[in-house]
């Protein structure tokens, strides 16, 4: 849908996932870290399997309310005795949902079904996001500055994506890419929104010049605020996943994370109570 609609809506899906897995990721690594019981493991594999059901709605929301939207294709590709294209922008967004339905295909397999190698969800996931980078790459081609700008600059939060969840293939779980999906994947939301606003203004206000420089400019400098953003946000929610671990442990009475720094001190100390009591005899 070229319009706001068109781009708030996967706006939303990603910021969504984007701000679930800043939140997931570090619950998941600093709980296995303190402890390693397998069936803390197993309600995470569980998780996942519900977040490939969600991708799997998402995509299929997506999909329908490109094709049926009042102006859209309605499935129908070309029409006429020409056969004219119909709507391809909407087609390019509904290949777009296809494929992260997919990936939610495969998450949801990789859980049920022990064939499913390892590593197959994120490489879906992966050919979704780089799918999406170049649907939007030719998307833009031969439209005005600002909007070609403006959908380049998304460009680099996709194929950034793309590239870190590839990775994730052969490093299993690493925070660190982990982390990184999820502030690309905020950012892209967030840019979706942006992109609706700058191009399509939907509260109103001044039209944006698509050829002052100056407007190239701000957009630059605001989509690396939207990240410094994300880097804030995934600080704020590690810290809180932090210390609500800390607290379960205490409250559980489990050992907690920074628990080698209190019993190596304990250790010291008995030490060198064993050692006065031997002089003493």
């Amino acid at each position: 849908m070229a319009n706001f609609k068109g781009h708030a809506l996967p706006g939303s899906f990603f910021l969504l996932f984007g701000l679930w897995w800043s939140v997931k990721y570090p619950l998941q690594y600093l709980s296995q870290k303190v402890n390693k019981k397998s069936h803390r493991i197993y309600c995470f594999q569980r998780v996942d399997a519900i977040e490939g059901g969600i991708k799997i709605i998402f995509a299929l929301i997506g999909m329908l309310a490109e094709q049926f939207v009042p102006d859209g294709p309605h499935l129908y590709l070309y029409s006429g005795e020409n056969r004219d294209w119909v709507k391809l922008m909407n087609w390019q967004h509904t290949t777009m949902y296809l494929f992260y339905g997919l990936s939610g295909v495969v998450d949801v397999f990789t859980y049920i079904s022990q064939v499913v190698p390892q590593g197959l969800d994120r490489l879906m996931l992966s050919m979704a996001v780089f799918v999406e980078g170049c649907l939007f790459y030719y998307h833009v081609l031969h439209r005005p500055m600002l909007d070609q700008h403006i959908h380049s600059l998304l460009l680099i939060a996709i194929f950034s994506g793309a590239c870190s969840t590839m990775l994730e293939v052969f490093l299993r779980d690493n925070i660190v890419l982990e982390m990184f999906r999820a502030g690309v994947t905020i950012v892209q939301g967030t840019w979706f929104w942006q992109i609706g606003v700058v191009l399509f203004q939907p509260w109103g206000g001044l039209v944006w010049d698509e050829n002052d420089h100056s407007n190239i400019m701000f957009l630059t400098m605001c989509f690396f605020w939207h990240s410094a953003a994300a880097v804030a946000i995934l600080a704020i929610n590690y810290t809180l996943a932090y210390c609500c671990i800390q607290r379960c442990r205490r409250g559980s009475g489990e050992p907690y994370i920074g628990l080698g720094v209190r019993q190596q001190k304990r250790d010291t100390s008995s030490q060198a109570a064993f050692l006065n009591g031997s002089d003493e005899e």
